[in-house]
């Protein structure tokens, strides 16, 4: 009787490394994670009466409050950019990363039905909920540009610096920060759904502590004290930092900028060991 030689194609098996990106694995599934990039963005908004046009209302109107509240009433300056630009800048960058973690956190219980049925790497999820809401930014992107030159073409006088070549980068710190934030907090909701609505709270608190509706420059003069909080939050130096390549206006340094992509790696390689050990045995707990 001749041995049975063959080879096979794929191989599923619960043992696997502590840190495994699986590349390979994911570009064999690409058209997967395409599939569901764009039944994301088609069914998002499928049933809403305005649509897509609440890419474009969302941060116009949360601009408007921000100016509102904390420049017009609370007297917050922000130097020679006008109030609505600057909150814009900042809430544009602040969307992605927030999209980003609250989409992700909540993968392995929205989707257990799913994950039941049919293999694929799991990663997939997570990974196409960054890329669906990196199209979100993009055309948030295109507000702010508008915004920016309309300021510009009423006399007053901005320019972006030599810093806007690591625009690339602060997008991939974002996505890094919001991916392995949101893989943790997904792995431990299979155990505590409790913890799916303190995301959400958790998220609007941890926005008036980056910086977000307000200069680091004045946090600092207003309330030392208190200032180291917001100062070694890694995702003030992103906010002040996008504001700062694209303003010329707001604080930045080749520390807190490096400080910053370290954190992002960390959460991410943390992140993806969490997921990859939740997925083997969450079907049992969810």
């Amino acid at each position: 009787m001749s041995e049975n030689n063959e080879t096979w194609l794929y191989e599923i098996t619960p043992k696997r490394k502590l840190i495994d990106l699986n590349f390979k694995e994911i570009w064999r599934y690409r058209d997967l994670l395409i599939l569901f990039v764009k039944r994301n963005i088609v069914t998002v908004y499928k049933q809403t009466i305005l649509g897509p046009l609440w890419y474009f209302i969302q941060p116009m109107f949360t601009a408007i409050t921000f100016t509102l509240v904390f420049n017009n009433i609370a007297n917050i300056p922000t130097g020679e950019v006008p109030s609505f630009l600057f909150n814009l800048t900042g809430i544009t960058a602040w969307n992605y990363f927030a999209q980003c973690l609250t989409g992700t956190s909540d993968t392995f219980r929205s989707n257990a039905g799913l994950f039941g049925k049919v293999y694929f790497p799991r990663v997939i999820m997570p990974l196409s909920n960054v890329i669906t809401n990196l199209f979100k930014f993009g055309i948030q992107i295109g507000v702010l540009l508008v915004a920016y030159l309309w300021v510009v073409f009423s006399g007053i006088d901005l320019s972006p610096n030599s810093n806007l070549l690591l625009f690339p980068v602060y997008i991939l710190m974002m996505a890094l920060m919001g991916l392995g934030l949101g893989m943790i907090i997904s792995a431990f909701t299979t155990k505590y759904r409790d913890l799916t609505v303190l995301v959400g709270f958790a998220t609007s608190l941890l926005l008036y502590i980056s910086a977000v509706p307000y200069p680091l420059a004045e946090v600092e003069k207003e309330m030392p004290e208190y200032a180291w909080v917001v100062q070694y939050n890694p995702l003030t130096h992103i906010i002040e930092g996008f504001r700062y390549m694209i303003l010329d206006s707001g604080t930045f340094s080749w520390f807190g900028f490096s400080y910053t992509l370290a954190i992002s790696l960390f959460l991410f390689l943390i992140g993806l060991i969490v997921f990859n050990r939740t997925e083997k045995n969450f079907i049992d707990t969810v």
